[in-house]
């Protein structure tokens, strides 16, 4: 791995820890759990895998439709962290049409 590859997963463990340092949701949390009379001691770990491309090996699947900001695979993957897109719509319940 060059040294130019280092230094960006570097900046992206950094631009994670500022991510999560500075999320007003987290710091809600972290506040309402202190102000029951706990103390919070939050751990995150992230793996980043690295698997170099070449333009044959380019899959559909990993390259984002114009317009879109993510691909399948990255919606994939984050569905499997239980993270919603913002822009997703959910299936309507047939249910709420019985009133």
């Amino acid at each position: 791995m060059n040294g130019r590859i280092k230094e960006l997963i570097q900046q992206l463990g950094e631009a994670i820890h500022e991510s999560v340092s500075e999320s007003e949701q987290i710091s809600g949390v972290v506040r309402e759990i202190r102000e029951e009379g706990f103390d919070v001691l939050l751990m995150l770990e992230a793996t980043i895998g690295l698997n170099e491309v070449t333009d044959e090996e380019v899959d559909s699947d990993d390259v984002a439709e114009p317009g879109e900001t993510f691909t399948r695979n990255d919606v994939s993957f984050l569905k499997s962290l239980r993270i919603s897109l913002p822009d997703e719509v959910l299936p309507e319940d047939p249910r709420e049409d019985e009133s």
